[in-house]
């Protein structure tokens, strides 16, 4: 009975291995080289039947009333259901800009951005980038697909164990694979949020003349004198001992010469 249960375990064991193996096999397909277009349409039956497109715009514009393009900005977020994931204000002697961060549904981008600078005159930059991670996509799912199948198997093998040893080791074999499905299962997670979600950053700016340049640098200048004159102060309180021994030596001198005489 003994060993046609070793026999058994055996038996289930190199299943796991050739498992394992095709799974190694299947990777290195994915790193291979070959035409991504077709590796695409041959993965089209795991349930993929769009590319996968990354979506990011940068757009910086001037405008004359921030709190205006603010307001039209989160009537845009809420309209499209986006969200602002940053929201930053710079301010400068002339300038005060606002940088935010909106992240949109992916179908909705085009929209939303259309609609805030619909009332800009003068857009100073524009940029839109897309990038296809549609074979990414692929090779990640496969690749967690194939891991799950693995443990399904380990964790099979494991009722089957009948010695310590053999116990151990599987169970270190099914603690990496879930280590490698954990990290898999996070990039997948990752994709399809920068696929679902585009990201927009938007900087607009509003000139002022509260301030100008030459008023800016004769504060700047004065600041720095003040600050020059407080350093010079504690320089010559540390030199203290020689102020008070100086005194001295020229009394002594003026003495010794008039005893001369």
């Amino acid at each position: 009975m003994k060993i046609l249960s070793k026999f058994f375990f055996f038996l289930l064991f190199i299943n796991v291995v050739s498992c394992q193996s095709q799974y190694e096999d299947n990777k290195q397909q994915y790193k291979g080289g070959g035409d991504s277009d077709t590796k695409i349409e041959e993965d089209a039956n795991t349930g993929v039947t769009e590319r996968k497109l990354m979506k990011e715009g940068y757009v910086e514009f001037r405008t004359g009333d921030l709190e205006s393009v603010k307001n039209q900005i989160s009537q845009g977020v809420k309209k499209y259901k986006a969200y602002i994931s940053s929201d930053q204000i710079y301010k400068a002697p002339n300038r005060i800009s606002n940088t935010v961060v909106i992240r949109v549904p992916s179908q909705k981008f085009d929209s939303l951005l259309n609609e805030i600078i619909s009332g800009v005159e003068t857009v100073d930059s524009k940029e839109i980038k897309v990038k296809d991670v549609t074979e990414e996509f692929l090779d990640v799912e496969a690749r967690l697909k194939t891991k799950k199948e693995l443990e399904t198997r380990y964790l099979a093998l494991l009722k089957k164990a009948n010695t310590i040893s053999e116990i151990l080791e599987i169970e270190k074999q099914i603690e990496a694979l879930r280590s490698e499905i954990e990290s898999t299962e996070g990039r997948l997670k990752y994709l399809e949020s920068r696929v679902s979600f585009a990201t927009l950053t938007l900087t607009f700016y509003e000139q002022t003349n509260t301030e100008t340049t030459f008023s800016y640098e004769f504060k700047q200048a004065f600041r720095n004198g003040w600050q020059n004159l407080i350093w010079f102060l504690v320089n010559l309180t540390n030199l203290w001992p020689f102020l008070i021994l100086l005194p001295l030596v020229v009394m002594g001198i003026k003495a010794f010469r008039r005893k001369k005489k």
